[in-house]
């Protein structure tokens, strides 16, 4: 079978392997403001629908031999306090010195700050323990009983609502890199094939060097299905379209030691084997640089066959006329 090659619309598609990244700025990691057991006041699980400010666990050290930080805080703080209201009275006499009462103030803020760090967070259970902004617990990094330290990251919330899309592309494509403009990629965990272009996609950059076998080419997109941050997905890259390409599908191609040949059909019996040079691809149908013109009829089925039998000289003679 044969067809009339005519320049239509064509975009190349790479595949690629890459990986779905949370947005800068959009995940934020929550540490213990004080050391204690960790309790949780209801199931919290990774996945889970956060608001700002929901109290995600508490924390308490009541019965640890410190005590409760919270108390130990607010006992100091009730003392600065009032050896800071005596000073302040006395100051004026001169019976305090300034260079001391500089000293008493200063505790007392030191330890008005550790009071209000700990104490509006206070609960009978212990220290609340609160989402910095609305989103989903991405990692839950501490269990119920667990004892933790100050600083230490308890859990991640993503807000998840725009993400990244890593693909990392074989440097034998750099050459069309900046004609890339969307990309659609398949998640392993339900097969389903995302586009870009229906999620707001936006190229943000390339690789502008090869500094490895491997070139990075980054997208941002809106998460509008169940796509999960840090999964590795299979990419299929778009560019932008070409109007007036000459294309054939891959079928109509044969190989000859890294030469490509196509089949034009002069007539019925007739075929004449040309060299072309291929461009860009899309896995189905190929882009011929040179080779074809407008209008040429081309074997796109059966041309592997074509092949062999030129190869036995089953053709009539005249099909190798160039």
């Amino acid at each position: 079978a044969s067809m009339e090659i005519q320049p239509k619309a064509f975009r190349q598609v790479i595949k690629a392997s890459g990986e779905v990244q949370a947005a800068q700025g959009n995940e934020s990691t929550i540490v213990a403001n004080v050391s204690g057991i960790v309790s949780f006041q209801r199931s919290v699980t990774e996945g889970m629908q956060v608001g700002k400010g929901a109290t995600i666990m508490t924390i308490s050290a009541s019965n640890l031999q410190d005590g409760d930080p919270a108390e130990r805080a607010r006992i100091a703080y009730a003392a600065a306090k009032a050896d800071f209201d005596r000073a302040s009275r006395l100051v004026e006499s001169q019976i305090v010195s300034q260079k001391e009462f500089n000293a008493i103030k200063e505790r007392y803020e030191n330890a008005k700050l550790a009071y209000e760090a700990l104490g509006k967070n206070q609960t009978k259970k212990g220290v609340s323990v609160m989402s910095p902004m609305g989103g989903y617990i991405k990692n839950l990094l501490v269990k119920e009983g667990d004892y933790v330290s100050v600083g230490q990251p308890l859990a991640t919330v993503t807000q998840n609502n725009r993400l990244f899309l890593r693909a990392d592309v074989s440097e034998r494509y750099y050459k069309y890199l900046n004609n890339i403009s969307s990309a659609n990629f398949k998640t392993p965990y339900d097969n389903q094939v995302y586009e870009l272009e229906a999620l707001n996609g936006k190229l943000l950059s390339y690789g502008k060097s090869a500094g490895s076998f491997y070139v990075p080419v980054t997208f941002s997109f809106d998460n509008k299905g169940d796509i999960i941050p840090g999964s590795f997905v299979e990419i299929y890259l778009l560019s932008k379209q070409m109007d007036d390409a000459l294309v054939l599908p891959v079928e109509a191609l044969t190989e000859e030691q890294g030469l490509y040949f196509i089949y034009i059909q002069k007539c019925e019996e007739s075929y004449k084997k040309q060299e072309v040079k291929l461009g860009a691809s899309n896995g189905k149908e190929v882009q011929i640089l040179s080779g074809v013109h407008p209008g040429d009829k081309v074997v796109v089925k059966g041309a592997y066959h074509v092949k062999l039998a030129s190869a036995s000289n089953a053709l009539p003679a005249h099909s190798h006329e160039h």
